[in-house]
């Protein structure tokens, strides 16, 4: 059906500062909410209270309200402003919570502006973990023994008849706050204090633990017309256990059979066609390794804070469709780059998201994971091969390391490695790593950790190529091979005894460079040139180079702290001003949850590591006028202030003036 003609103006609720389980995913999702409404000629009212975003920048919305994300104030707007109708899955859980509050307390009522997208109804059948329970059981969706209690006392009645371990679930919290797993009664009586506390209608939901499952999340969309698709599906590194926002994930998912990908599919269309969620919704798994016996974990009725990930990984715009199907507009009507956006897409890289922890600000701080989040941002990757991703990735989140090796743990025994980890811990990958350069069974990691085999046999591949490079300083060959890898010149130089100027001037003596390939959402299906690349050692470029004057603006990476959103606005704002000067502006950044690594930003997006080897291969192949480097925070200037990276620049610039940076 065509978008509706009797809505006018349009309320969209932000998500409010930063905090960990809700970052800058939702600047970017309402960023996009606005626009696409715009697009669609209704006038848009924003109400959000963070200014280091550039959803609150006055050319996003009509009218922009600073004003705290409390029933009062949102209110008063809505009081004054009277929109026609409210759009509540875009700001996060705090968007949704606010527009459930302005709906029980009569406000909507009052000044008759409706929900638009997906019902209160089905928000509360998803969101309710008792009502939600009934839904999927009633639908034959097999869910964890599990209760709802209001009181401590109930919560361990409950736990005492499930059986420990259990986990605990606070109803309406980001990022798992409160929750985490209970063996016996003493740790569930502290969970239950502190959970029930931090749950705005104090209940928790105590479930069966499953810890060592997989985890899986299928990001799917419905319209009106109950036409459902899934965008991608994502698997988690780490099993059942870590909050997936602490885990290392990976899409499309790398282990699963073609039955069970169906399998969980179909699940996930079935639920949210029965739930009747209009727009985005991401729907999390629990898969048994061992079988094909499956949990239902959860459902976020709204765009999630992994449907950036998944609108950066597939190309397709989560946020911009929902808003759209919200104003009556269904899936075969919105248009996207190169198809329309019931078409589903397909993927033929492998991205690898990869989340940054502050334990460099807070060194004695417990690094041990579990089901409350402690990542504060996140950076994403892509390769043609799951070892090519990991490796772009780990250099990508800026933590002193280019490579999958961390040199405190050559100093660690084998039995405190094995002990270390046993549990999740954010630097967990390096020291499974260490474990396999000294020899050690991936059965024996496998039966420690429950990662999945074939992850381990990745990492096992990684060293196995550090050995091969070590025996061989100079060949060609086997360079070629590490570079196909994701091995970068600065680990190569390690290996061979080398500086990583010598090994990246042989490379490019050789012309052993990337190529360019497209993130499009039909794996090149459909003839289409979609602006949006990532680096690869192969044949075909994809990336065409146009002969206008081009300046290069470095983003800022991952979401950390003392780094936040902020320089995300002002790389926004510096590529507008480009493009208003007649320039190409290019980006490169890592981040997915920022507006910054839309593709429609800019003029040309790489959507690579911040690392100074990644970043003049780009240079090389743009030739670029210069390169901002002032906007993207201390990532940026680090990377302006090496030596040699000034003298490659220099050195390759296709005559005339040098490039500036």
């Amino acid at each position: 059906m065509p978008k509706r003609t009797d809505l006018k103006k349009i309320l969209v609720i932000g998500s409010g500062p930063i905090v960990i389980g809700q970052a800058a995913e939702f600047d970017y999702a309402g960023t996009q909410a606005c626009l696409a409404l715009k697009e669609e000629g209704y006038e848009v009212v924003l109400c959000n209270s963070n200014p280091a975003t550039i959803m609150t920048d006055t050319s996003i919305a009509d009218k922009v309200y600073m004003e705290p994300l409390t029933l009062e104030y949102v209110a008063k707007i809505i009081r004054y402003e009277r929109p026609d109708a409210i759009v509540p899955g875009i700001g996060g859980q705090t968007g949704l919570n606010l527009a459930m509050q302005l709906e029980k307390k009569g406000v909507l009522r009052e000044c008759r502006a409706e929900l638009l997208g997906t019902r209160s109804r089905s928000i509360e059948q998803a969101e309710d973990r008792e009502q939600f329970k009934a839904l999927c059981l009633e639908l034959g969706e097999p869910v964890l023994p599990s209760d709802i209690c209001s009181t401590i006392e109930e919560g361990v009645q409950v736990a005492a008849r499930i059986g420990y371990p259990v986990v605990l679930r606070p109803a309406f919290t980001l990022g798992g706050t409160g929750g985490g797993f209970a063996d016996n009664e003493e740790e569930c009586r502290t969970l239950l204090k502190n959970g029930l506390k931090l749950s705005p209608v104090h209940q928790v939901l105590v479930e069966k633990s499953i810890r060592g499952y997989k985890e899986i999340e299928y990001e799917v969309m419905r319209d009106a017309n109950d036409t459902a698709i899934t965008i991608c599906n994502m698997e988690n590194v780490d099993p059942v256990g870590i909050h997936t926002g602490d885990s290392v994930v990976v899409c499309p998912s790398q282990t699963l059979t073609n039955k069970e990908y169906h399998m969980l599919r179909d699940s996930a269309l079935r639920i949210i066609r029965a739930l009747k969620i209009e727009g985005g919704c991401n729907v999390q798994f629990a898969l048994d390794p061992l079988s094909f016996r499956y949990y239902v974990i959860e459902v976020n009725p709204r765009v999630s804070r992994s449907s950036a990930l998944a609108s950066k990984a597939s190309g397709y715009p989560i946020a911009r469709v929902s808003a759209k199907i919200a104003v009556g507009m269904t899936l075969d009507e919105i248009q996207l780059a190169n198809t329309p956006a019931s078409f589903e897409p397909a993927l033929d890289y492998v991205v690898t998201k990869m989340p940054r922890f502050p334990f460099d600000k807070f060194a004695t701080a417990d690094n041990r994971l579990s089901t409350q989040m402690k990542a504060t941002g996140e950076v994403m990757s892509v390769g043609r091969t799951l070892e090519e991703s990991l490796l772009k990735a780990i250099r990508s989140l800026e933590i002193g390391v280019n490579h999958l090796y961390m040199k405190k743990f050559d100093a660690w025994d084998e039995d405190r490695l094995l002990s270390y980890i046993a549990e999740g811990r954010d630097d967990r990958l390096f020291a499974i790593a260490a474990l396999m350069r000294r020899g050690e069974d991936i059965g024996r990691i496998c039966d420690i950790t429950k990662i999945d085999m074939l992850f381990l046999e990745k990492i096992r591949n990684i060293v196995a190529m550090e050995g091969k490079v070590r025996e061989a300083p100079g060949d060609l060959e086997v360079l070629y091979d590490a570079k196909r890898m994701g091995f970068c010149d600065a680990a190569i130089a390690h290996l061979w005894g080398w500086t990583e100027l010598e090994v990246y001037n042989l490379r490019v003596e050789k012309q052993m460079l990337p190529v360019y390939k497209m993130i499009d959402t039909c794996a090149s299906e459909f003839d289409s040139y979609v602006p949006y690349f990532y680096s690869t050692y192969e044949t075909e470029n994809e990336s065409v180079i146009s002969e206008k004057k081009k300046i290069v603006v470095l983003g800022s990476g991952p979401i950390r702290i003392g780094q936040g959103v902020e320089f995300d606005y002002s790389t926004v704002h510096a590529v507008k001003t480009i493009k208003a000067a007649g320039y190409e502006a290019i980006i490169i950044n890592n981040n997915p949850e920022t507006v910054s690594t839309d593709y429609t930003c800019s003029d040309k997006l790489y959507f690579e590591p911040l690392f100074v080897e990644d970043v003049m291969n780009i240079l090389l192949r743009e030739k670029p006028e210069g390169v901002i480097a002032s906007l993207g925070g201390q990532t940026a200037i680090n990377l302006a202030e090496r030596e040699d990276h000034r003298h490659r620049l220099r050195r390759h610039r296709a005559g005339g003036e040098p490039g500036r940076i």
